[in-house]
């Protein structure tokens, strides 16, 4: 079938994206990358927030830089570290050791980033820190695949491991051109459904340039308003689409520059 034309407009904030094809907002990018290039500074695809990796692996509650031993961790935003050592008392997290060598910061409005696999932690607890200043170094300590930073953003209780938020959300896109994706999949009941969803990036000329597979969030880290977010794509105009029951959904939606 031919591609739809380019009618579909975002509607001021406040918006309601149940009556408006979509709502274009400034989202709460207030973290740094914790990853400076010229080193990795993507999310890996394969397990995201939320993501059980096809059910292969335990929901995953934060996101990973995947890089190599040694590579710099930086602090995302200003704030206090309230935890720096080995995690042997399994204070934020049901299992000892399970995050093996971690720095956790707290910063303002109740927010908490937790810093997980070190190799070296240059930091202690109650030390103040900056944006981007150094704290340790990625490794593969604790229950960790490979050399990695395992990176978590909590919110309201930094000791709850169900506290999480996605991390992706609240990154800092890494190219200027970037914006973010939210979305809410429900039902009449405004209940959160499951769904593998299907996004599709176009150009101007209506041609598919762009293509990426989501999964909504497993249902025990689906808390907030969105069941599906991502980072880091390219502005421009998407398809989104997905099979429920029988019926395919889809939406027509703009991603701009440096907004959600």
């Amino acid at each position: 079938t031919a591609s739809p034309t380019a009618t579909q407009i975002a509607t001021a904030i406040p918006c309601d994206p149940r009556t408006a094809e979509f709502c274009i907002t400034d989202g709460h990018f207030i973290f740094q990358r914790p990853i400076h290039p010229p080193a990795n500074d993507s999310v890996d695809r394969t397990y995201p927030f939320a993501s059980t990796a096809d059910g292969t692996r335990d929901p995953h509650h934060g996101v990973e830089f995947v890089n190599e031993f040694g590579t710099h961790v930086h602090a995302a935003g200003e704030g206090v570290v309230i935890f720096a050592g080995p995690d042997d008392a399994a204070i934020y997290s049901p299992w000892r050791i399970f995050y093996g060598n971690l720095i956790v910061i707290r910063h303002d409005d109740v927010l908490f980033t937790l810093y997980a696999h070190l190799s070296k932690i240059e930091v202690e607890t109650g030390d103040t820190v900056t944006a981007g200043e150094k704290i340790g170094e990625v490794g593969q300590s604790g229950v960790a695949i490979g050399s990695h930073l395992h990176f978590e953003v909590r919110r309201g209780d930094a000791e709850d491991y169900f506290s999480n938020v996605n991390p992706e959300l609240w990154l800092f896109p890494s190219n200027p051109d970037f914006g973010a994706l939210a979305i809410t999949i429900q039902d009449a009941n405004s209940t959160f459904q499951r769904a593998k969803i299907t996004l599709q990036q176009y150009s101007a000329s209506g041609e598919i340039i762009g293509l990426n597979y989501l999964d909504t969030y497993h249902p025990t880290l689906t808390r907030g308003e969105e069941n599906v977010g991502v980072n880091d794509l390219s502005a421009g105009r998407y398809r989104i689409t997905l099979i429920h029951n029988g019926s395919i959904y889809e939406r027509w939606v703009e991603v701009q520059s440096g907004k959600l």
